[in-house]
């Protein structure tokens, strides 16, 4: 085990702060994607590297969302980051079938790559996992060729669990190092539990789980060309260079099929057939109270992309209070996947508190959309208000 970039005390401060609910996040197959290009992504991840603002980065692939239907744990990390990005052409095409404002895929891969190439604006990265001597070889060829990313230190962690991973003088080696981007590389689960575990000790202020990044740099495992991953063909090519991998693709594929024809297919038609209701749709309606730290909003109408600006206020003060919030959502009439997307973020930040979202009513057609949206757990497990607890 190597371990370089330092032995300071880790005494960063807390990582605790409301999610930027000005967010453009559509739920897709129940986690929230940022309706981003690679630009845009690049403009957020330098500017937060930058000012030192922590950003904790989640790129979900396919695997991702099906691992996130199983594991609540794997989904929060990832509903819980600053910035999620459709790291896969399959989110891309379902997002695009269901009408989602997505542009092109967003791979964390090649986020990493164009930061590397920018030589005129260089950034420090820290390696933390990948194979034996894969960070190693990492950071001496990022070191080598002196372009625009400087390796500031890396760290072999074994194949110990996340509690192991944690120990003082690693997150402390990672801190001294001063990096401005901490690349980890873990396996998905693992990888996403170790972030969450250790985002409040960390003070590299841009976070994010890139599993095959630290062996393509090191060069044990070569890229797909730019025309097999436009294509949507990169994970053939992963089986090329990584023959063990199919197992998990096979896998994936078939739970895809039964994500297309239960949630995502019924999604789709039932888009086609309130196109109409969508387009020319009434302003919705809120109705606000408050009492001893519990928020009530009461929605009205058809709520969709273009009607959310006075709830994510509502949200964002709420956040910015501690305070929690109750929806009743029973004479909600219509909802879109960017509502949903919204009330991810806000279950996400509820939930990192020891709160939830809680659901006095919801009506059957919000329900059918968090269902096509695979979100019903954010329906779940909430309690009603008690007699008098809001005026």
């Amino acid at each position: 085990m190597k371990l370089e970039g330092g032995d300071a005390r880790p005494n960063a401060p807390m990582r605790v702060s409301p999610p930027d609910f000005r967010r453009h996040v559509h739920c897709l197959l129940g986690v929230p994607i940022d309706m981003v290009d690679t630009n845009d992504a690049l403009a957020r991840i330098r500017a937060a590297a930058v000012a030192r603002i922590p950003c904790f980065v989640s790129t979900p692939n396919l695997n991702f969302l099906i691992a996130c239907g199983t594991d609540a744990a794997f989904r929060d990390a990832v509903i819980q980051s600053d910035l999620s990005v459709a790291d896969g052409m399959p989110l891309v095409w379902i997002a695009r079938l269901l009408g989602m404002p997505i542009r092109e895929r967003v791979a964390g891969s090649t986020l990493f790559e164009a930061l590397r190439a920018d030589a005129a604006r260089p950034l420090s990265v820290y390696f933390f996992g990948g194979p034996a001597g894969a960070a190693e070889a990492a950071c001496r060829r990022l070191n080598e060729e002196k372009r625009g990313l400087r390796c500031a230190g890396f760290h072999y962690p074994g194949m110990g669990d996340v509690e192991a991973m944690s120990a003082d003088p690693v997150i402390a080696a990672i801190n001294a190092s001063g990096a401005d981007f901490l690349v980890v590389a873990l396996g998905a689960r693992k990888g996403q539990a170790w972030i969450v575990r250790n985002l409040t000790r960390l003070r590299v202020p841009v976070v994010s789980h890139l599993g095959a990044v630290v062996n393509f740099v090191a060069g044990s495992v070569g890229r797909a060309p730019a025309w097999v991953q436009e294509a949507g063909l990169e994970w053939l090519w992963r089986i090329k260079e990584e023959p063990g991998l199919w197992r998990r693709y096979a896998g994936d594929g078939l739970a895809l099929v039964r994500l297309l024809t239960t949630r995502v297919l019924p999604h789709a038609i039932h888009l086609r057939r309130h196109r109409r209701r969508f387009a020319n749709r009434p302003d919705p309606k809120m109705d606000r109270t408050s009492h001893q730290g519990v928020l009530m909003l009461r929605l009205q109408g058809d709520w969709g992309n273009d009607q959310l600006e006075p709830l994510r206020r509502e949200f964002a003060a709420a956040a910015a209070t501690a305070r929690e919030v109750w929806l009743d959502l029973g004479n909600v009439s219509q909802i879109d996947s960017a509502f949903v997307g919204l009330v991810l973020l806000l279950f996400g930040w509820q939930t990192k508190m020891g709160m939830r979202p809680n659901f006095v009513a919801v009506s059957p057609a919000a329900r059918r959309v968090f269902r096509y949206c695979c979100a019903e757990f954010v329906l779940e497990g909430g309690s009603s208000p008690g007699s008098g607890a809001i005026a």
